[in-house]
């Protein structure tokens, strides 16, 4: 592709604007305000936010993942705890989230620091997913070197075969992770690139304070 055709792609944001004045004073209701909003906008997989890590290297990485609870002010996400994130959220403990739902034109990025779950938490949620999701976590030796597709394929059915007529246990290698917030930014899309940018930093437990920055 061309870079001047990069060039001339842009989209104009006038939807919406967000004020120091009308703005939740915690930036979880915030959150979860405009994250409704998203739902009842029918956007596609609203749950789904950019996880950067960073490991011993301090190199950074980044992936898709779902945000699957918020509860006491902490977003939760399941993975392998031997897949790269894993390992690198355990040289070093402290992540970026990032939510972006383009059709509203707004972002949300979160920093701070990340724990893993209670194994009641993580059996919880294990034992609510699909079946086939239970058996793939089993299966996949995430972010591992593996010889060929077809090689994961007869892995996937010979644990299915295995665990036909029991129920699945979660692995011990699989989980749930915490985020807590140390810093929330939202970010609302305006005319002329003078988007509005509103940021909370972490004082306190109860308490945030809150800036504007220049988009």
């Amino acid at each position: 592709m061309k870079n001047e055709v990069l060039e001339q792609l842009r989209t104009e944001y006038s939807s919406k604007s967000l004020d120091e004045s009308t703005i939740m004073k915690d930036p979880i209701l915030q959150f979860e305000a405009w994250f409704h909003e998203a739902i009842e906008s029918q956007l596609p997989e609203p749950n789904a936010m950019t996880l950067a890590t960073a490991g011993i290297d301090y190199k950074p990485s980044a992936r898709m993942v779902l945000l699957k609870r918020i509860e006491s002010q902490h977003f939760f996400f399941f993975t392998n705890y031997y897949s790269r994130k894993g390992k690198e959220l355990l040289w070093n403990p402290y992540a970026a989230l990032l939510f972006f739902w383009n059709e509203l034109h707004r972002q949300v990025r979160i920093e701070g620091r990340v724990e893993k779950i209670t194994s009641e938490q993580s059996d919880s949620y294990f034992h609510s997913r699909p079946k086939g999701s239970q058996l793939g976590a089993i299966a996949s030796p995430q972010s591992e070197v593996i010889e060929s597709r077809e090689t994961l394929e007869e892995k996937f059915k010979a644990v299915a075969n295995q665990l036909e007529n029991f129920e699945i246990p979660r692995p011990a290698h699989w989980g749930g992770y915490k985020v807590i917030p140390s810093s929330i930014e939202f970010w609302q899309g305006r005319a002329n690139r003078m988007h509005d940018r509103i940021l909370f930093t972490l004082i306190d437990k109860n308490n945030w304070a809150i800036e504007r920055l220049a988009p």
